[in-house]
């Protein structure tokens, strides 16, 4: 009788221990995103980024959807052009006033790799040096707004970090109006608030989305073309761009486009190789694209 009843109850043992381990296999296969929905912000990691810093950032609800050291505060080269458009728009200089293209503007961009086509003695207005420091990231067009400020470039400069200040952009410091100098520095969350900030200008967002545009200068008709490769195919829904590059900062992208129904922020910095933010931006694009085809509808 007695020996039964000790079969019964190692009986009764096991099937408890049974039930325990199912209950634990299920949990951890539904942690694991063995449920029918997963979360997409498991899926980044696979992406293999070839940027030091990405952000990707809901522009409506802030909901930040990747995030690879956003913190970290990096040059920004000519990421810096979309402020010196911003203190030009917000100080309410003429834009119709002719600006001509002088020595310390080829002095102030000589350290730049990238010989400019604006040759000293041409002659635009600002609203033409504003479409070119944006669209093309004419480093000369953006000396020159600096140089025509009320007090100077000095005095521009300083404009630009209170303008920094304002906006809560506290990993943020300028040097200088063209993004050359290595001491104008930001984070990809920083970065995030610039793009909003900058968004907010209509004329920002369509001079850094203009495919291409010719200007008359010295010497004659001279075409400029937009830095991102993105914006010239005409296939993306980019509402802002600017791209930077300088060897202490690397390859450089910001961008507010839409995704589906989604206005989406990114930040790409220090990445190397020379296609490679772009490459960066196409993997961010077809995960963003692929994780909206998973979410359930209806």
């Amino acid at each position: 009788m007695h020996r039964a009843e000790r079969k019964l109850h190692s009986l009764e043992k096991i099937v408890v221990i049974g039930a325990v381990v199912a209950v634990l296999f299920v949990s951890v296969g539904f942690a694991q995103g063995a449920g029918p929905r997963r979360k997409a912000a498991e899926l980044p990691d696979k992406m293999a980024l070839r940027s030091s810093v990405a952000l990707v950032q809901d522009a409506a609800s802030g909901e930040t959807l990747f995030d690879k050291n956003s913190e970290t505060v990096l040059p920004i080269a000519s990421i810096t052009k979309l402020m010196t458009a911003m203190v030009v728009l917000e100080h309410n200089l003429e834009l119709d006033d002719r600006v001509v293209i002088s020595q310390d503007d080829l002095s102030a961009t000589r350290s730049s790799r990238i010989r400019g086509r604006l040759r000293p003695g041409s002659e635009l207005t600002r609203d033409e040096l504003l479409l070119l420091a944006l669209m093309a990231s004419d480093n000369r067009a953006a000396a020159a707004l600096a140089r025509t400020f009320p007090g100077g470039t000095e005095d521009f400069v300083a404009a630009m970090n209170r303008e920094a200040e304002r906006l809560g952009l506290h990993d943020t410091r300028f040097s200088d109006p063209t993004g050359l100098s290595p001491y104008n520095v930001s984070s990809a969350q920083d970065l995030v608030k610039l793009v909003k900030a900058a968004h907010a200008h209509p004329l920002i967002r369509e001079y850094s989305t203009r495919r291409s545009a010719f200007v008359k200068a010295r010497g004659g008709t001279v075409g400029f073309n937009n830095t991102n490769s993105l914006v010239r195919s005409g296939k993306w829904e980019i509402e802002l761009s600017k791209t930077g590059y300088i060897s202490a900062a690397g390859r450089c992208l910001v961008m507010q486009m839409r995704v589906g129904a989604r206005e989406l922020i990114v930040v790409l910095l220090d990445s190397y190789g020379k296609h490679s933010r772009i490459g960066d931006a196409q993997r961010i694009r077809k995960w963003l694209e692929s994780s909206a085809a998973r979410e359930p509808h209806g």
